[in-house]
């Protein structure tokens, strides 16, 4: 029984220093990857920006000069000024606040929703997999922005805050929420029952240990890095979803301001490119560093690319 028990304690214990050799192995193969490192960084200041806005934004967001309304880049307004006279350099550097915090945070909630879902599938497996994998593919069949559409609608018609922007905000945060975490689900499950047949998950039951353990102590950290790469491909696709709701009116709404609310001012005044123009491209810069960091991360903690190397 002695041997026994050590036999299996040594099948458990180097899955510890092979998830440490993994994180360490990937951090240097991210750094060899320019693109994806300064993607890293790219996205780290432009959350700084976002965190620091009412102290490093030349103006408020909301702050209006008829006088100087649709003035084209100046000295005393570096992008240039909307129809009413507001600080384009203020609403963009205030816009990162919502895209941002949108796309993460919508992010986060969803891989708590879709990573226990889809944990407790692969896991218990027989009929309770069968009947939560069913309700996956129901969700899978309705098109993403048809979901993202009806649920925005039935928000909105609903009296629930008082406060026009907190309604706006937990309307975007339920449709992405609802659409999102339905993806990780279905990846979680996958990763849960192929890590379930390892052998120091197998060491792990035969010494006594709980379903909550193995599921938090060896399960959990081996299955991070591909959740945490796709996430770095959800964030940016939250960001442009949230873009889209706005444009179409179902998200924010001026005076408040997001990407896509000041996008949608930018279409509506054709004859003022610049009202478009940056911020199309703080949209394009954040989605492209976003989407670089998750390839850069993909190809780090890849297995096959770590034996090839």
């Amino acid at each position: 029984m002695i041997s026994l028990n050590s036999t299996l304690s040594k099948a458990t214990k180097p899955q510890a220093n092979e998830g440490k050799s993994l994180w360490s192995d990937g951090w240097k193969r991210l750094k060899k990857n320019k693109g994806a490192y300064w993607s890293m960084w790219f996205i780290a200041i432009v959350c700084l920006i976002a965190v620091l806005a009412p102290w490093i934004a030349p103006y408020s967001f909301e702050t209006q000069n008829i006088d100087r309304a649709l003035m084209p880049p100046d000295s005393t307004n570096l992008l240039g000024t909307d129809s009413l006279g507001r600080d384009m350099l203020s609403r963009i550097i205030y816009g990162a606040r919502m895209s941002m915090a949108v796309g993460i945070f919508t992010a986060i909630f969803s891989l708590l929703i879709g990573g226990v879902y889809g944990a407790v599938s692969g896991w218990v497996g027989g009929w309770v997999d069968a009947v939560l994998m069913r309700i996956i593919d129901i969700l899978y069949a309705i098109p993403s922005l048809v979901l993202l559409i009806m649920v925005g609608v039935i928000f909105n018609s609903v009296e629930v805050f008082e406060n026009p922007e907190l309604k706006a905000l937990t309307g975007i945060f339920l449709a992405l929420s609802v659409v999102g975490w339905v993806s990780i689900a279905r990846l979680v499950r996958g990763q849960v029952l192929q890590v379930r047949e390892m052998l120091y998950v197998e060491g792990a039951r035969a010494l006594g240990a709980s379903s909550w353990r193995i599921v938090g102590r060896h399960i959990g950290p081996n299955i991070l890095g591909p959740i945490i790469v796709m996430l770095t491909f959800q964030i940016p696709s939250n960001i442009l979803f949230e873009s889209f709701l706005s444009f179409i009116g179902l998200g924010l709404q001026p005076p408040f301001s997001s990407w896509g609310v000041l996008a949608n001012d930018g279409w509506k005044a054709k004859s003022y490119p610049h009202l478009i123009l940056y911020p199309g491209l703080a949209l394009f810069l954040t989605m492209l560093a976003f989407n670089l960091l998750g390839d850069g991360l993909r190809d780090a903690f890849d297995p096959k690319l770590k034996s090839r190397g």
